[in-house]
């Protein structure tokens, strides 16, 4: 009997262990995403990738930003070649002021007044800010200051360096080289808009002012990679009455080019003469610039598909 006892204590205690088991599901506690003004102020710039733009509207200011910064409300661009990496610590100018909160950023632009975004974070470092109103998506990469590539940017985008000053006078030439018709080019203009690839030339002397420069040719130029070499670039001027001439182009200060002509052996050297203050409409003293100095969207936008933000995670 005392054995039955044992036994059937065992038994029962056995089943109320059992009965009384219950299996712990511990549930972390999910860390909440970071808000949309943490995720703007967590890099110090954002690179403005204009090639991968969705849609066939223009939103003004983001067309010619290489790269935007957003600090407490105050919204800064480089949106010059010139100068950058040094024009506000690297930051470039303030362009404006902005508001975000859910998923919006709202701009006030300086010129160009508000425009409204949403937001959609593509990967830890890329964000699409996507306009409602004209049906366009910027993607912007975000980088620290630090290190971020000021040169790489530069040179990758030189043919709008080019542009960025109303006349390139020529202030040397080698006395090596073979005589040519180049000699007696002595200033040189780039012009934005249009197809982008204009320029002008004049055999003017000692012009103060570049406006009265007589421009005495008018063609088409290209800026092209040489191999191997960031730092060094082609350019071509067509000149249809004397053939094209073809120059290595070099870089020796955000005011002054170098241009070796390949055919002569000749060395040149070109100083910018009024500099142009990009903010899209007026200049840094508040002057409406002409149409000419209107700046050109940075590069082709790729036409944009049916769903552009399909799969991408909301903040």
């Amino acid at each position: 009997m005392k054995t039955l006892k044992l036994l059937f204590g065992f038994v029962l205690s056995a089943t109320l262990l059992t009965s009384c088991y219950r299996e712990d599901i511990i549930v972390n506690d999910v860390v909440p995403a970071i808000s949309l003004n943490q995720l703007l102020q967590s890099y110090d710039l954002w690179y403005v990738d204009i090639n991968a733009t969705q849609g066939f509207g223009e939103t003004p200011f983001m067309e010619i930003a290489f790269t935007l910064t957003f600090d407490n409300g105050r919204l800064f661009a480089n949106n010059n070649l010139v100068g950058i990496g040094s024009q506000g610590n690297g930051f470039g100018v303030q362009i404006g002021t902005y508001n975000a909160y859910d998923m919006i950023l709202d701009v006030d632009h300086v010129i160009d007044g508000f425009n409204s975004f949403d937001i959609y974070q593509i990967d830890n470092n890329t964000i699409e800010l996507y306009n409602p109103f004209n049906d366009i998506s910027y993607f912007l990469e975000g980088y620290q200051r630090s290190t971020f590539d000021y040169d790489f940017v530069f040179y990758d985008n030189i043919h709008y360096f080019l542009q960025e000053y109303d006349a390139w006078e020529k202030v040397y030439t080698s006395n090596f080289g073979a005589l040519n018709e180049f000699d007696n080019e002595n200033y040189l203009q780039f012009l934005s808009g249009g197809n982008d690839a204009t320029f002008r030339s004049s055999q003017d002397v000692n012009i103060n002012n570049t406006n009265n420069i007589f421009w005495d040719y008018t063609g088409v130029y290209g800026v092209g990679d040489a191999p191997g070499n960031m730092y060094l670039k082609t350019l071509t001027l067509d000149y249809d009455f004397f053939d094209n001439e073809f120059f290595e182009l070099s870089v020796i200060n955000d005011g002054t080019i170098e241009l070796f002509h390949a055919a002569s052996g000749t060395i040149y050297e070109f100083e910018g003469r009024g500099y142009i203050a990009y903010y899209r409409t007026s200049d840094t003293q508040g002057k409406v610039l002409e149409e000419k100095d209107k700046p050109k969207k940075r590069k082709q936008k790729t036409p944009k598909v049916d769903n552009p933000r399909e799969n991408r995670r909301n903040l």
